[in-house]
């Protein structure tokens, strides 16, 4: 914007006359910028409308199934061994079982180690082991030389798989756990203690391990120097136990399944979980008395679907109604940076949320969305019963209904309540009609929810379809909005434009009169100076 002198020959304020002059195109710059200001509240308050709409859609979308409402449930009859989740194809019934045995993994509790060394005198003395001490200066292995342990063969065993360990005398215990966990081992040293702890990674008997050497070689001199050499199977099982030549041998517990017996047979599993005919058993301790194993359809779990989904429509449509049943803002314009100034926060806000909560007032796309939702939940679905019959079921039918016109607060009449809900106080104390239906017949009461859901999925899907106003799952013109706040920037900039034209005319037309003032000024002083010298 340029700089500008004026009014210094008239002494006119030319700037305050030229700006009244410009207050009418000032204002209608102001109205085009507070439609688009609105507008684009508009679009926010559509956008998050739009969002809780296209939810309940995809809701609808799983309620339209009848496999989401196949909810069941198994109670046992002894929770502390036996916990039970429940998939949809479980067979209703009781059944009956007892725990054989839990799973295990393989476990090896070495014994306590040292390393051999000298005393100031030369006298030999053991010392603590560390991961980095040589298997050639650990106890027993003085008589062990490189090429003796190098070609001495231990062998690891781990899920069938075995595996050769590559040591030599300058190996350390490190290089030792490194090679156990490369064969798919858990194993550590425990250097307070002086042991060796080693275990399989998965429990089950198809995970069991070993750790063997060729007896009365050098092989088996490491082993006990390392404090893991243990009976095999069917000499001393599960426990340490010190044999005729002095070395107490580690501990190994074998790695074995869970077992456990159901309706007379076995089933058998590498860890604590079976999967058997849509159950997920999960068994915590050996129970040998028979544990009953009862599965039945959940009621309060296709109860809870149904609130929830009646939650989710109540929210929805009254919050449709609150917006199309605003007070208008008659005079209310978005504020100037001017006006903001000389208001605080809250007033700002309040101001600001007068406008924006009137925006969808009476909106005719609103009016479209709610009505058509109301008038699918009131006009019923189509059952047919057992003998052919045909008959039309209402949620009122089942204990679902809105309040009386004079009970429900604004904006809610059209939220539904089902009778007897302990969390609603309008209707805690009417008779449970749905839960009764639910117990008493769930499939008709499935039946009419899938129903209900595919005719409400079914108009939103239309009502959300994209055209040329309005892309796909989108209930609004959003199309069409974005391209009128890209319209109301070229109109500001159009009537900018303008303004600055308008100001430079007007400009002008003063610069050119204080021109001639200057002009006329000049030849006046120059009289009066003519004169001046004559007298």
């Amino acid at each position: 914007m340029p700089i500008r002198v004026t009014g210094l020959n008239s002494g006119m304020d030319t700037e305050a006359i030229i700006n009244q002059l410009a207050s009418a195109r000032s204002v209608k710059i102001q109205s085009i910028k507070n439609d688009q200001t609105k507008l684009s509240w508009k679009v926010d308050i559509w956008k998050s409308l739009n969002t809780e709409i296209y939810d309940l859609y995809k809701k609808l979308g799983n309620l339209r199934l009848e496999g989401t409402y196949a909810k069941k449930t198994t109670t046992v009859s002894n929770s502390n061994a036996v916990s039970v989740l429940t998939g949809s194809t479980a067979v209703n019934g009781t059944q009956y079982m007892t725990v054989d045995s839990l799973a295990q993994a393989g476990y090896l509790t070495g014994t306590r180690i040292s390393a051999a060394s000298t005393d100031a005198e030369g006298n030999p003395t053991e010392t603590a082991a560390t991961s980095t001490t040589k298997l050639s200066a650990l106890t027993g292995m003085s008589t062990v030389t490189a090429e003796d342990l190098g070609a001495s063969s231990i062998t690891l065993t781990v899920g069938g798989k075995k595996v050769d360990l590559d040591l030599n005398a300058d190996s350390t215990i490190d290089n030792v756990l490194s090679q156990l966990k490369s064969a798919g081992l858990n194993a550590s040293f425990d250097s307070n203690n002086q042991r060796f702890f080693i275990s399989s990674k998965n429990s089950g008997a198809d995970n069991e391990f070993s750790i063997t050497a060729e007896a009365g070689k050098d092989g088996e001199k490491l082993l006990k120097s390392l404090g893991i050499y243990y009976t095999q199977e069917g000499e001393l099982e599960n426990a340490t136990d010190t044999r005729p030549d002095g070395y107490t041998y580690a501990t190994k517990i074998m790695a074995k399944d869970a077992s456990i017996t159901l309706n007379g047979e076995t089933f058998t599993s590498n860890s604590n979980v079976f999967d058997i005919n849509g159950l997920t058993i999960t068994v915590n301790e050996v129970a040998m008395d028979p544990i009953t194993v009862t599965t039945a359809q959940d009621t309060s779990g296709i109860y809870d679907m149904i609130k929830d989904f009646l939650k989710q429509y109540n929210t929805l449509v009254n919050k449709m109604d609150t917006l199309y049943n605003a007070d208008a803002a008659k005079g209310y314009n978005p504020l100037s940076d001017d006006e903001k100034a000389e208001m605080s926060d809250s007033e700002i806000e309040k101001w600001e949320t007068k406008i924006k909560d009137s925006l969808l007032r009476k909106d005719s796309t609103l009016s479209s969305v709610a009505t058509a939702l109301k008038s699918i939940m009131a006009a019923g679905v189509e059952m047919t019963d057992e003998e052919g019959n045909t008959t039309t079921k209402y949620l009122s039918n089942f204990g679902v209904h809105t309040l009386s016109y004079f009970i429900a607060a604004d904006n809610e009449k059209y939220a539904y309540h089902i009778d007897g809900d302990a969390d609603d106080s309008d209707t805690s104390a009417n008779t449970d009609k749905l839960k009764a239906a639910i117990t008493k017949n769930p499939d008709e009461v499935v039946s009419f929810f899938t129903k209900l859901s595919s005719n409400l999925y079914e108009k939103l899907g239309n009502l959300m379809s994209s055209s040329d106003y309005s892309s796909a799952y989108t209930v609004y013109n959003n199309k069409q909005m974005a391209t009128q706040l890209t319209d109301y920037d070229s109109k500001i900039e159009k009537e900018e434009d303008k303004m600055n034209d308008f100001l430079d005319r007007w400009y002008d037309k003063f610069a050119q009169m204080e021109t001639a003032l200057a002009k006329l000024n000049s030849v006046q002083s120059s009289v009066s100076s003519f004169f001046g010298t004559g007298y």
